[in-house]
């Protein structure tokens, strides 16, 4: 069944100061479908000028009262929002799965259940952490980190925008947001929401626009005293470079090229289709995915088989219809980026075991056919750099040595996977895999638990307590 559309809004304003507020220019940018290619949305071209306006409304927030509100009142806010978002689920859902082309299936739970569940989390995180210590003579105290900047990516808009969000404010600190102008029309209803539950002014300021202009303008403003990010390696080290300038805090949580790894006693009737789904999570656009499936040789034609199996038994089609479990790509020029990769892929060698073309029922959208590659070692460059699509590797080893060797051997660090027929085991191996997190035999998504990466894939964690820890300062009173 096909769900409504979503509505078409252009917004001509910007949220800043706790009210909508004209840009400084008069651009704006189109926000497409994913899946037909239509306008379904714009949104205003901000300038530097509005990022220093949004800047000092933050400031004077900061200074002003935000920053000595108690932490009750911070955590009965942040349930306000949660509350706020809840409430309006279901249009948050249909406009992700619009913008993105995350299937509603995933976007209903996902797009827009995390972000309520991370906002909630955060009010409970904020009256359990101490933020006072006797340490000898001295009195050791956290304090809000001040305004911070956040710059954050199309791939899980509103869940990227509250891992940031959320612990700033829980911590006492004011933010300036610039969302993906790829898709940001959730973060307008953000706003919506924070002004209907009359969230201080300048609190929350919203000013969108395009990375070289508006996010560069928030990483090197004075006023903006940390700056997080979620993106490429490309930008996050442009963002670092800004924010170095001025000595401000940076954390940055980037790509990923995560492993999955099948021992040779592992039940691949389980292993094998759980690791090829997770490669296919939100059409492969998710930095965590486990895009390597490092498979014993011994039985690599039969992991191959129950890949394929697992991808194919996924529907491909309109993200609105509540049946679709695989969507399109974000926009044209994220599929010509999967697309090349794919022929780099046939050209060093990898064979196409499925898909690697346009499916020809969908001759609107930005869809790519869920690909398998075979036969692929390390120095290859779609088992190296990150991909964004929906593409999987998978990478034959002799021995559990090897197969450690070969999850290690990428310039990221993000995730990974490994299953073992014996739970010590793959523990012992998940311990040596280089990245912030591992699952183990199947396990779940904890959104408490720190979510960050090591080598490339970023600096600092997001999401829990350690994501909570990030927007505060560290002050010693000796006495």
């Amino acid at each position: 069944m096909t769900g409504a559309q979503a509505r078409t809004t252009h917004y001509r304003d910007l949220y800043i100061g706790g009210d909508w507020r004209a840009p400084a220019g008069s651009g704006s940018i189109d926000v497409l479908s994913a899946s037909t290619e239509e306008i379904i949305g714009s949104i205003p071209e901000g300038t530097p000028e509005d990022v220093d306006h949004a800047a000092r409304a933050a400031r004077a927030a900061f200074d002003n009262g935000w920053s000595q509100t108690t932490v009750q009142e911070r955590a009965e806010w942040l349930r306000k929002i949660s509350a706020a978002l809840k409430e309006r689920s279901e249009e948050i859902a249909k406009t992700i799965a619009q913008e993105v082309g995350s299937p509603m299936s995933m976007s209903t739970p996902v797009q827009a259940g995390l972000p309520v569940l991370v906002t909630a989390s955060y009010a409970q995180a904020i009256t359990e952490i101490k933020l006072e210590q006797e340490i000898g003579n001295s009195l050791v105290v956290r304090e809000p980190y001040g305004v911070v900047g956040a710059i954050t990516p199309w791939n899980y808009p509103l869940h990227q925008i509250m891992a940031k969000v959320a612990p700033a404010l829980a911590a006492g600190c004011t933010v300036v947001l610039k969302p993906s102008e790829v898709a940001p029309l959730n973060a307008f209803i953000l706003a919506e929401a924070c002004q209907s539950i009359g969230l201080p002014a300048g609190v929350l300021n919203i000013v969108t626009g395009y990375g070289p202009v508006v996010g560069e303008a928030i990483a090197s403003h004075p006023m903006v005293d940390m700056v997080s990010f979620t993106g490429s390696v490309r930008a996050g080290k442009r963002v670092a470079t800004l924010a170095g300038e001025g000595i401000r805090k940076v954390t940055l949580e980037l790509g990923g090229k995560s492993a999955f790894i099948v021992l040779d006693d592992a039940p691949f009737d389980k292993a094998i289709p759980a690791g090829a789904r997770n490669s296919m999570a939100n059409s492969g656009q998710t930095c965590s995915a486990w895009t390597r499936m490092v498979v014993p040789r011994s039985r690599y034609q039969e992991a191959l088989d129950l890949a394929a199996q697992a991808i194919g038994s996924l529907k491909l089609g309109d993200p609105l219809d509540t049946s679709t479990r695989l969507g399109p790509l974000i926009s044209a020029t994220q599929r010509e980026r999967v697309e090349g990769y794919i022929a780099k892929g046939k050209r060093e060698g990898a064979r196409v075991v499925m898909g690697g073309g346009r499916p020809a029922a969908f001759p609107k959208g930005y869809y790519v056919e869920p690909t398998i590659f075979a036969d692929v070692n390390s120095k290859m460059t779609i088992a190296q750099e990150e991909i964004f699509g929906p593409v999987l590797s998978v990478l034959p080893y002799d021995t559990e040595e090897e197969a450690i060797r070969i999850a290690n051997d990428t310039v990221y660090g993000l995730a990974g996977g490994v299953w073992s027929g014996d739970p010590e085991r793959a523990m012992r191996v998940a311990r040596r895999i280089r990245t912030g997190q591992v699952d183990v035999n199947g396990g779940k998504y904890n959104p408490l638990a720190p979510f960050g990466g090591y080598k490339q894939s970023g600096i600092g964690r997001e999401l829990g307590m350690f994501g909570l820890e990030e927007y505060f300062q560290i002050k010693s009173i000796a006495r």
